[in-house]
């Protein structure tokens, strides 16, 4: 029987036999490559934290947002937008497809915000973009729904304007 200590010294030789075979040398220190200086400066690297508004940009750029983040940023704004006295009168409902839905409280400013139609527009391009809202539809006030009860008569209904 071979003493433990010719095994091991074996096994090693044969180890060391394997790692030269490979292209490695074992027992002596290994060539080490200089690492790059891994410490911060005075700029910014890929290390540094990133900025809340810089990180919400390029998510909404990378999920297709924009659109739809700079027509409700308007519709948050709409008073200054629009300004005071419209604003006092219509109030946007929805955005699809780009066409913004406004309602207003009476059929004259419904009709007022129509004429404006051309100018609102323009405006609303300058807020969010050429080509984001492309129509205005404009809704008057809606009135109260006469097709309910017991003793509802079919028929046209009254025929006020309610505003």
């Amino acid at each position: 029987m071979t003493p433990a200590s010719e095994v091991a010294r074996a096994s090693l030789n044969r180890a060391k036999a394997a790692a030269r075979a490979r292209g490695f040398r074992p027992g002596q220190p290994g060539r080490r490559h200089p690492v790059a200086d891994q410490r911060s400066g005075a700029g910014r690297d890929g290390r540094d934290p990133a900025l809340l508004g810089d990180t919400l940009s390029r998510l909404a750029a990378e999920r297709g947002w924009r659109t739809e983040l700079s027509v409700g940023s308007v519709v948050g704004r709409w008073r200054e937008v629009v300004g005071d006295q419209v604003a006092d009168h219509c109030t946007p409902e929805t955005f699809e497809d780009g066409v913004l839905v406004v309602r207003t409280d009476s059929t004259t400013w419904a009709t007022n915000l129509r004429l404006l139609g051309p100018t609102l527009l323009s405006r609303l391009a300058e807020e969010v973009g050429p080509d984001v809202v492309v129509e205005v539809q404009v809704l008057g006030p809606s009135g109260p729904s006469w097709k309910r009860g017991q003793r509802r008569v079919p028929g046209r209904g009254p025929r006020d304007t309610y505003g």
